[in-house]
């Protein structure tokens, strides 16, 4: 039993979503959780304090403490977005039964996980630990820390939470481009250093727009929904080609500033190992280069996602080559002194 418990929450953070409750094996609270807090998609996060941790290394400045800090605040972070994401999208009558949301994963109050009071209770807790972390980064940097905890809470409260969401006005897909990219790992530079640096900035961006294109992908897929429900979403405002067009152009800008960071000796040539994830990249831009099918092809699991699940995957590979690289880099710097000598 507990070995098949081990399994289910491994599935959770590694498989991909699951359309039910029923689909999910003899669950257990902490796999419902998981599954609940959609745990697939917190390893984005997780690789934004990780590719944080390897630039600060990279520029000598590495804090475990603090790297440590980022880590569990990124990921709890995330969790509270995806969760109050699910609060306010059921209290608002947009996570209906026939929406979206409903059919491809776990709705920890409309698939009676969980009730209102405990989800609030466990958004209570989750945000006590966000607040003590950034507590500490505040003790320990001052007003640098306080501003990028404000950026962050601001942005977390007005994509959803606010009574007029980003989401609902076409903006919270530069939002997530903004929190993935500069705010996360940008920010989690200076948390470490004790500097914001222009070139930390600038080498977070490819990293917060393929975030940017899994939300875009999934806001296309559910665009004729949310146009019924009001929700303006960015492909709702544009249409569905001209969403796929900014997708395709921002995988292509992707690697296209990767390459420029190199060139210009921003980074090294180890990050030249994101072409690995060139396959990935190529399917998503074929995938999105077409409509949608009718349906799901026979045995597709995560329908009516489509263009969020390969650029999910895109991303996947995208985000670990390039943390491979960034980590060469970092060893290389280490041992070329020995070498030198």
């Amino acid at each position: 039993m507990h070995a098949q418990n081990a399994r289910l929450w491994w599935r959770a953070f590694t498989g991909f979503y699951k359309p039910g409750i029923e689909t999910i094996a003899q669950p257990d609270r902490v796999a419902l959780f998981l599954y609940s807090a959609r745990s697939v998609i917190l390893v984005i996060s997780a690789q934004a304090a990780v590719i944080a941790g390897l630039l600060a290394a990279d520029a000598g400045r590495f804090d475990a403490r603090a790297f440590l800090g980022l880590l569990a605040g990124f990921v709890v972070a995330h969790m509270i977005s995806n969760l109050s994401n699910d609060y306010f999208g059921f209290t608002r009558g947009h996570d209906t039964p026939d929406s979206p949301r409903m059919r491809y994963t776990v709705h920890p109050l409309a698939s009676g996980v969980l009730d209102s009071r405990t989800l609030l209770t466990g958004l209570a807790l989750l945000a006590a630990i966000v607040l003590a972390i950034m507590a500490y980064f505040i003790v320990e940097r001052g007003w640098l820390a306080a501003g990028f905890a404000a950026a962050g809470v601001a942005l977390l409260f007005w994509y959803d939470a606010a009574p007029t969401p980003l989401k609902s006005i076409g903006l919270g897909e530069f939002a997530v481009l903004l929190v993935w990219g500069p705010l996360m790992i940008g920010g989690g530079v200076a948390m470490m250093t004790g500097f914001v640096s222009a070139d930390a900035m600038v080498a977070s961006l490819p990293y917060g727009l393929s975030v940017m294109t899994i939300l875009v992908g999934k806001h296309i897929d559910q665009m004729d929904f949310d146009r019924r429900m009001g929700i303006h979403t960015l492909p709702v405002l544009i249409g569905a080609r001209a969403a796929r067009a900014l997708n395709i152009a921002s995988i292509v800008a992707i690697y296209a500033i990767i390459a420029a960071l190199i060139v210009l000796g921003r980074l090294t040539p180890f990050a030249a190992a994101i072409v690995l994830s060139l396959p990935r990249a190529a399917r998503a831009i074929r995938v999105m280069s077409v409509a949608a099918p009718a349906s799901p092809p026979e045995g597709y699991v995560g329908w009516p996602l489509w263009y969020h699940r390969v650029c999910l995957s895109h991303h996947r590979v995208f985000g670990w080559t390039f943390i491979g690289g960034l980590a060469a880099s970092v060893v290389w710097h280490g041992l070329a002194p020995l070498v030198r000598g």
